[in-house]
């Protein structure tokens, strides 16, 4: 993807939702999603031609097979629009928050507001639950074809859509995870510039010279504004690193959770390390396991910072000096490709590194593996993050977050994950989701060691990251809101906006 010399922050730890669904109000008198729905589909056809898709062709049929999960995978637009250019997506825009009659081109930006139907943005398509980026009985903009990257100088690269499963546009406005994170923040602080179509239909550059307060709200606050079709990012040399996976027995456990605290300790923490530390258990082996993922972003072979693991039994290790695009490969090979086309959920919690906020987290998901553990093709896993303070706090002004008061403190980002193969026991692992989320929180809580703070990239439907970054930045993210949506209302702020009309999880 880049070379050793120019790299920008886009590596995923784990996984990364794509853009959350916007919706649009249906209008006074519309059915059920807006009155002129068939109209606006016919709009659509003529102005974009066959950049449209519907029900029963070849494009419509493999857009939605190239949803990450199950359950998105099954949900069934109108149509899905598939743009080539921002020019696209406002035109798309505009038919779809406008009546469209017979002489409509796609290009008038001053027609009045008047009812519209629902839509979603898909921009990797890699969430879990239905309706994050897909929507029943509604208009899809899928944009996958938005994939040209250019390296304009040493200093950033351009970055137009999505090349991989893992969207770029989903994972910057939900903020962004990287190996690089202790050393420049979070993916969306590396930001520079996000070029969005808004609810008008007009194309906007936000950065630091022009709609700065939107570039903020961009930054943590998720697709509430416009429709990113464009990210600009900075980049910096870098050269080989150490990294990869080592599966561990699950007799390890207690080592690892006290090597996980030492290793966020942020009075020692190495900005050129990273951890994931994964406990799964994998009902079709009956077995539970310990996942390291460690990178160190120089090319050392087993750093200090790494010993208390190191000195662990292992079951398999592919630790090497290699280069970001192999280790890419890698995740892609064991988080994607492994469970792409199952059922899919997450939630997540955070909490303060130390070894008893862990323990309890971690014995919360393993007192429900016996609840869970019948149910057909179940991979049932917690996967601990630490987020030490270099990495969310170093431009913790300059994105919508609201971490910037938690101190010194190291924290950590839980993901509860499952995959399983039937509808039918969806209701039973999102029961098992939820008490694992509202135990760890209990917990946690008489602790004093639970953090507020839910990333939006691993959520789930039912949770509510946006009121989590606190009410100042909440105030600051509507005042955006209106200001740029204006009377519209086409992009809600709310994430339980999401598509209600659908099945939990």
């Amino acid at each position: 993807m880049f070379n050793t010399t120019c790299t920008a922050v886009i590596c995923v730890s784990l996984s990364s939702q794509p853009f959350i669904t916007p919706h649009r109000k249906p209008g006074k008198g519309s059915n059920a999603w807006g009155g002129s729905q068939s109209l606006q589909y016919l709009a659509l056809s003529r102005v974009l031609g066959n950049k449209v898709s519907f029900p029963g062709s070849a494009a419509y049929t493999a857009l939605l097979g190239s949803y990450f999960s199950q359950p998105e995978a099954a949900v069934r637009p109108h149509c899905i629009v598939s743009p080539q250019s921002a020019r696209d997506v406002s035109k798309a825009v505009i038919v779809l928050t406008t009546v469209a009659t017979n002489n409509y081109d796609g290009d008038d930006l001053n027609r009045p507001p008047t009812p519209g139907c629902h839509f979603a943005v898909r921009s990797g398509g890699h969430a879990s639950f239905a309706g994050a980026a897909n929507i029943h009985s509604g208009v899809t903009i899928d944009l996958s074809g938005l994939n040209a990257i250019t390296i304009s100088s040493r200093d950033f690269v351009s970055w137009v859509g999505v090349a991989h499963p893992v969207g770029v546009g989903g994972l910057s406005v939900g903020g962004g995870i990287s190996y690089l994170g202790p050393r420049v923040g979070w993916t969306c602080d590396t930001i520079i510039n996000f070029e969005v179509v808004l609810a008008n239909g007009s194309i906007v550059n936000a950065n630091h010279h022009q709609h700065a307060d939107l570039l903020w709200a961009l930054r943590g606050g998720s697709n509430n504004f416009g429709i990113v079709t464009s990210v600009d990012l900075r980049v910096f040399e870098q050269g080989q690193l150490w990294g990869g996976f080592v599966d561990r027995p699950f007799s390890t456990i207690d080592d690892q959770v006290v090597a996980l605290s030492d290793f966020s300790n942020p009075a020692t923490y190495d900005d050129y390390a990273s951890l994931l530390a994964t406990f799964a258990y994998s009902g079709k082996q009956d077995v539970k396991v310990i996942v390291n993922n460690m990178e160190y972003t120089r090319p050392v072979v087993n750093p200090p910072v790494y010993h208390a693991l190191s000195e662990l039994p292992s079951l398999s290790n592919t630790q090497r000096i290699t280069n970001m695009s192999d280790l890419a490969a890698e995740t892609e090979s064991r988080d994607i490709k492994d469970f792409s086309g199952s059922r899919q959920a997450t939630a997540t919690v955070t909490i303060q590194s130390c070894v008893e906020a862990i323990n309890a987290t971690v014995r919360a998901w393993n007192a429900l593996v016996p609840s869970v553990r019948q149910i057909p093709g179940l991979v049932w896993a917690v996967t601990m993050d630490p987020i030490p303070p270099t990495l969310y706090a170093r431009h913790a002004m300059a994105n919508a977050l609201g971490l910037a008061n938690r101190g010194d403190k190291s924290l950590i980002i839980v993901m509860a994950t499952a995959t399983w193969s039937n509808a039918a026991d969806d209701e039973a692992v999102n029961m098992a989701m939820k008490k694992l989320i509202a135990t760890t929180e209990h917990n946690v809580g008489r602790m004093g060691k639970l953090d507020p703070f839910i990333y939006i990239n691993y959520a789930a439907r039912w949770q509510n990251p946006i009121a989590s970054y606190g009410p100042a930045s909440v105030d600051k993210l509507l005042e955006t809101q209106r200001k740029y949506d204006q009377s519209l209302d086409v992009f809600l702020l709310a994430w339980s906006l999401v598509d209600s009309s659908l099945p939990t999880p």
